[in-house]
């Protein structure tokens, strides 16, 4: 008996999969680009509280963000994340009441148990919005 499909080296047939689970991240980042293009950077700091009526948002896989009233504070990772993508559940192993450079963030893929690696926090910058 013939099988139905040709057979193909398993590493094109893992990129295939792989290239079909990745969302297109490109309008999430445009997205945030114009969101924060109208606000003046303030001064990096090292820790935030945190606050259970605002979470945090995956933008892409080295863009971490918290909105706070008229403040947007923003953690850029040193790198790319590979677990993290925008509609991933995002897991943070923090210390104490506030998120702090060097705590890890993981992502968890939905329907998955198992999360992704490890990434530790940079700074955190604020963006506020411009009177007027």
């Amino acid at each position: 008996m013939k099988p139905l499909l040709p057979l193909l080296p398993l590493g094109l047939i893992l990129a295939g999969c792989a290239a079909q689970g990745e969302p297109a991240t490109t309008r999430d980042q445009e997205a945030f680009a114009s969101e924060i293009a109208d606000r003046t950077a303030g001064e990096a700091q090292s820790c935030i509280p945190t606050r259970q009526s605002e979470g945090l948002t995956i933008v892409d896989r080295r863009t971490i963000v918290r909105r706070e009233g008229r403040t947007i504070w923003v953690n850029r990772l040193q790198g790319d994340c590979p677990g993290l993508r925008p509609l991933n559940t995002l897991i943070v192993e923090a210390h104490g009441s506030q998120y702090c450079r060097g705590d890890l963030v993981r992502g968890l893929d939905p329907g998955t148990t198992i999360p992704g690696a490890a990434c530790p926090l940079q700074d955190w910058v604020p963006y506020r919005a411009n009177p007027g």
